[in-house]
């Protein structure tokens, strides 16, 4: 599957399982799929939802930072693509 470059992870709250992404092009909405890479996490899911400063939002752009629960830990400076469907 093609990919494009997203953005990629700021911080890891490992307590609760989220990465703050800071979106650097193109957007993400919920139900699209990501592909998460670093040099020790590889792994793909789909966004369930999201959130900004608690809020649950449907849809962020480029220059916005969200919150996405990760099935499997992220680190700084992991990454973020957007599978193309």
């Amino acid at each position: 599957m093609a990919e494009v470059e997203l953005g990629r992870v700021t911080h890891y709250f490992a307590k609760i399982g989220v990465a703050g992404i800071e979106i650097t092009q193109d957007t993400l909405s919920v139900g699209d799929t990501i592909h998460v890479k670093g040099h020790t996490s590889d792994f793909t899911q789909t966004i369930e939802s999201m959130e900004i400063d608690g809020q649950s939002v449907d849809e962020v752009t480029e220059g916005q930072s969200v919150g996405i629960e990760t099935p499997e830990q992220a680190r700084e400076h992991d990454m973020v693509y957007k599978v193309l469907q």
